[in-house]
Formats: structure tokens, sequence, C-alpha cells
């Protein structure tokens, strides 16, 4: 009987692998880009000419919708209210909650387009390029510590987040944001925009182990890591999978894998001096003083008594704390022709095994036939990379980015796994529309505010949370993948820990800068390798700033951020988690962050309301979640501060659906 099914497994394990090696042979049989969507040409469809009475069709997008929906048979819900949509918009483009005077203002406006001139202002509003770097620097795993054992820092790294700050709020063209981080360096050699740029080219994680002869291998990490950051973030393909072999879904050959590396073989790591010569000068005679005075005590520590050793020692902590400061520099990268790394097939991605050596060309899915490789030894191949993915009829980067940009807004992507759109991944649930935001970003340049403005204006956006049609909606489409309703979403873990601060009327809402490192627990701090790299920021004004300024460590996070699916900074993130786990309501309830909000919360309550509690919880109700109590509201809150001291209810108040969530 064993005999038997091990037969049996054997003619089945034949019978899919017959039907798998047709398959792939059909897809290699006629060119990919005329076979799966995410290689074809950006397609040309025609807006379509649809109405309803309830849905104005206020752009292209709401037609798409609007299209889809009616052939299908659904129906979108009706508007959502004027305090849905502008405590919507506040934290879609800023992040940050409207005051209750913002609120007002919009609300009481009636002109007909006071929705338009509100999108206008947040666009243009300095937190704008906070908010949307976020998104960008979870894409690209931006973290400030190289990770694995030592997670050393990487000094200034925080200039890369600026970079992308000033970027995304100024509307840098999308392709001059790409060129510059993956070839900025080449463009613009010595501390520029370029060189912060380029800093993305640094921001993976390096094993640095002390001692370690495997300098080959490292190499080969770092190259590894690069390249498919590169084909996850700018292509929204699983490049990496072809390492070891020919990709066992997508068009990607192994070879075609190495031949992306091979872009990034010369880069090597460069930090750029940010200060004068003569300054780095002084820093070095300094250091090396210190450096001989401590190899000298080092050496003296073998040989001495035990009484003698512990005074060695304690020589040698203060020496090792009296080293003068590294000056500033900029960790980016640069070319060098020198050491740059031959590029082979690896057999089995085994860095060991070299196989046939090959030189810089595109995916052969995306260009054309007979294309050439280029010769390994070129002066700017970044450039050339960065060219070809800015190309107009390159149909990937345009898709990808929109696609990006819609999943931040609605939720979930045209196409739901925003760094796949490979075989393996999510079919665009609209397909038309997904290339006609692709072509408009092409036709304004590049520019993203205006692709923002046309998905937040539509009325496809502007839906309530409620259907008309709900029990049928959701048995024809219940994942909403047609946009019959607007999703609500939790705030995320930023947000939330702005929010509290911002409500708290203590956020310090500076722009840039240094990170910062917060005070934390201590048993956190001395799980570390080395406990010292924890030294809290000294200004404590700084420890209420937004948390994109504080610092991305890879081996400690915020337990606050933690608990609410900040991403672990190891690898791209194309889309965050938003899950629910008793942690949440632990860190909320009992937390020290909260506890301690709640109460700056309650003194601002009594400040401003004159210690009047009727005042108090409206003006309350309206920081933390937009609107005016309810009666019933009105009156629960009255009865709870009867019996509880005000900062229990602004506790409360924290950990309401309503404040965690965005309608």
């Amino acid at each position: 009987m064993n005999f038997l099914h091990a037969s049996l497994r054997a003619v089945r394990s034949i019978f899919i692998g017959a039907i798998l090696s047709s398959f792939l042979l059909d897809l290699t049989a006629e060119s990919p880009t005329q076979r799966f969507w995410a290689f074809k040409p950006l397609g040309l469809s025609p807006i379509p000419a649809v109405e309803s009475t309830n849905f104005p069709v206020r752009n292209p997008v709401d037609a798409f919708v609007l299209d889809s929906l009616q052939r299908r048979g659904l129906q979108p819900s009706p508007p959502a209210s004027r305090q849905e949509l502008g405590r919507r918009l506040f934290f879609d483009l800023t992040g940050l909650p409207p005051t209750p005077e913002e609120m007002e203002a919009f609300v009481n406006d009636s002109s007909p387009d006071a929705y338009e001139r509100l999108v206008d202002r947040l666009l243009e509003n300095s937190h704008f390029g906070e908010r949307w770097a976020q998104h960008w620097l979870d894409v690209v795993r931006f973290a400030e510590t190289e990770g694995f054992e030592y997670d050393g820092h990487l000094p200034e790294a925080w200039r890369f987040r600026d970079y992308v700050i000033e970027a995304t709020q100024n509307d840098k063209p999308f392709d001059h944001f790409l060129t510059e981080q993956v070839a900025g360096d080449e463009l613009q050699p010595g501390p520029s925009d370029g060189a912060r740029a380029a800093i993305f080219h640094r921001l993976g994680p390096v094993r640095r182990n002390a001692g370690n002869p495997e300098i080959a291998l490292s190499r080969n990490e770092i190259l590894t890591e690069r390249t498919d950051v590169i084909g996850a973030a700018f292509l929204g393909l699983t490049v990496g999978c072809a390492r070891c072999h020919d990709h066992k879904i997508d068009p990607i050959s192994q070879k075609d894998y190495y031949r992306l590396q091979a872009y990034v073989a010369a880069s090597q790591e460069h930090d750029i001096p940010l200060v004068s010569k003569a300054e780095q000068s002084a820093w070095e005679t300094n250091n090396q003083s210190v450096q001989d005075q401590l190899r000298i005590l080092r050496k003296a520590v073998d040989g001495a008594e035990e009484t003698n050793r512990i005074q060695l020692k304690a020589q040698i902590a203060a020496l090792e704390h009296s080293l003068p400061p590294r000056p500033h520099t900029l960790p980016s990268v640069r070319n060098d022709p020198v050491q740059r790394t031959a590029i082979h097939v690896l057999k089995r991605g085994e860095w060991e095994r070299k196989g046939e050596p090959v030189g810089p060309r595109p995916l052969s899915v995306l260009v054309e036939d007979g294309r050439p490789e280029s010769p390994p030894d070129l002066a700017r191949p970044r450039t050339e990379l960065a060219r070809w993915l800015t190309d107009p009829s390159h149909p990937l980067t345009s898709r990808v980015i929109v696609n990006r940009l819609f999943q931040n807004h609605f939720g979930t992507g045209l196409v739901k796994t925003p760094n796949d759109f490979g075989l393996h991944g999510d079919r665009p649930s609209h397909p038309e529309l997904l290339d006609w935001l692709a072509r408009e970003l092409l036709n304004q340049g590049w520019r993203l505010k205006p692709i923002h403005r046309l998905l937040v204006c539509s009325s496809t956006y502007r839906q309530s949370t409620h259907s008309r049609q709900f029990k049928r909606s959701m048995e024809l489409d219940p994942e909403n993948r047609l946009l019959w309703h607007f999703k609500s979403r939790r705030l995320s873990a930023e947000e939330l820990r702005d929010t509290i601060l911002a409500v708290s009327g203590i956020l310090n809402r500076r722009i840039g800068g240094p990170s910062v490192l917060v005070p934390v627990d201590r048993e956190l701090v001395q799980l570390l390798y080395k406990p010292d790299q924890w030294k809290v920021t000294a200004d404590s004004s700084e420890h209420i700033r937004r948390s994109i300024y504080l610092i991305a460590k890879r081996n400690l996070r915020l337990p606050f951020l933690e608990s609410f699916d900040q991403p672990g900074l190891i690898s791209s993130c194309g889309k965050r988690e938003s899950s629910t786990h008793a942690p949440q309501a632990l860190e909320l309830l009992n937390g020290s962050f909260s506890n301690d909000l709640a109460q700056r919360f309650a003194e601002r309550l009594r400040r401003e309301s004159g210690g009047d509690p009727h005042r108090m919880i409206d003006r309350a109700f309206q920081l933390a979640i937009n609107r005016s109590p309810t009666t019933e509201e009105q009156q629960q809150s009255l009865e709870f501060l009867r019996g509880q001291p005000p900062k229990e209810f602004t506790l409360a108040l924290f950990n309401l659906n309503a404040f965690l969530y965005v309608p």
C-alpha cells in the first residue's frame, strides 16, 4: 500500500510538473508584454460616459468607478457629512486633526467650492510633506541603524528623511525624486541634494560582525539587498525571487536579476564631510592621540594585577568618554571603478559559485528584444538605470506610484499588492482607471500633488462609510474592491501618538533636523548590544515632536508605536497591517505615555473651559473627535466626571473608536 501511495504521488508530481512546465513555456513562447497586464504598455481606454442622480461624476475617477458599479448592479454610498469629510481630509493630508476652529470654519462655509479650497490649503500645509513622506519611508525601509547584532548607528541618516519631506512638500516631480535616490551622487557630487537622496543606498541592514573574514559574502548581501529594494520600491516586482534561480512565477530570469544588480556594482559607501578640511584634520589628530593612549592602556591591562587592572579599565572608560565627537558627514555612496564588484550569475545565489559574467541591462520582459548589455565599467551606471525607470514608455514605474497614492487615500490600492505587480500579485480592480491615472501622472510632468487632488476631490472619496444597499453590496463585493463605500481606518501608530500630543496642546511642530531619542524603559535599552547607543536627547521639548522625527532604530522600536503596527524596518513595507490585540488596549489604558498625556489634556481643558464641566466636555469632544457631543454623550460624561477626576475622562476619550478611527 505504501508503494502504491508513493507511486501515485510520483505520478501526480510528474503531472503537475508537466502542467507547470507547459505554462511557463507558453509564457515564453510569446512576449510576456502581450500576455500579462502589468508588462503591457499603458492602455488608453475612453472615459466612460455614465450618470447617476445620487453620485455626481466630478472627474474621470468617478466615471471609471461608477461604470464598474453599474455594470455589476451596485450603487455608490451617499456623501459623507461635513464633519466626517473635514476629519478625513485633515488626517489624510497632514496626519493631524483639525482644530475646533478649523473644523467650524469648514462646516459653516456655504460656498460651492469650500471643499476644494480646503483641499488646496491642506496640500500646501507645511505638515503635508511629513504625512506623505512617511509612506515613502516605509517603502524604502528607512532606518538610521544597520540592524543585526551590533545595530550600529548611521550618523546623519536623518538627512534622507528630511530630503523626502522637502521633496514631498515641494512636489518634486517623481521622475526627479526617483533619479536622485538612485543616482543623485553621480549627478550632483559633494554635499548636495543628490548626495542626500543617494543615502537611499545606505538604508538597508548591514552585517558588520567583528573579525568577519567573509568580506565577499558581506558585499554580496549588500548588493542583493539594494537590488531587491529597487525592484520592490520602483518596479513593484519581487525581483529578489530570481536571485537563486529563474523566477518561479514571473518572467524574470536569474540572468536578468544579476544584470539589474550590475547597475549598483560600482557603488561603494562614501561618507562626505560636512566640515572644513581644517576641522576634519584637527579631529583626526585629536582622535589619533586618544586612540594611541587607549592602545597603550589596553595592552597594559593584559599583564596587570587585579587592583591595577580595575584602575586601568577606569582610565580606559574615561578616555573613551573623552573621544572627540566625529565630525558631521553625509552617509552617501560613490562609484569606485577600482573596487567595482564583478557581477556573475551566481549558482543557487551562492557568492563563491560564480557563473557567467554579466553587465547592466534592464529586465528582458520590459525592453525590446535584442537590446545588448551595457559595458560593466559604465561611468554613470545608476543614471542609466534611472533613465530607464523613468522612461515614459516604461509601464511599471508610473503604475506603481499612482497605485501607492490610491492605496494610501482609499485604504486599498487598485492593485492590493503594492510591491508585487507580478503574476502572483493581485489583479487591478479597475485596470482602465489605473492606466488613466498613470497617463495623467505623465501628463502632469510626474507631479504627484495633482493626482492627490484628483483623488480626494472625487465623489468616490467623498462617500460615506454607510451604504444604501449594504447587505447586497457585501454579498457581491465583500472586500469593497469596487469602491461602493468609503472604508474607515484606524489611525497609524505615528498619527495616534501625534494626535494625542496635539489634542493635549503640547505637540512641538518644528520641522526637520536631527532625530530624537526619547526616554524608554531601562530594560529595553539593556537588551541592546551597546546600551550606550540610546542617549536620550537632552532637550525635553524635542521629545514631544512628531513621530517621524523619532530615531528609526531597527533593534529598538518604541513599544507604543510597535503595538500599533509600526513596520519592522528590515524590508520594504508596501502596506502596513492594521491589527487589533490586547497590548494596544494596555498601552492606551495603562501606558505611561497615554496616562501622562491624559493629564496634560485634562489640564488644557480646565484652562480653556474655566472649570465649567459642560464647556469642558464640549471642548474635549471638539478637540478629540472633531464634533460636539450628543445629548446622551453630554449626560454620560457629566455623570462620569462626578465620580472620576478629569484625567480619567480624557483617558477614556483616547480609547474611543471615534478618536482612534477616521470615518
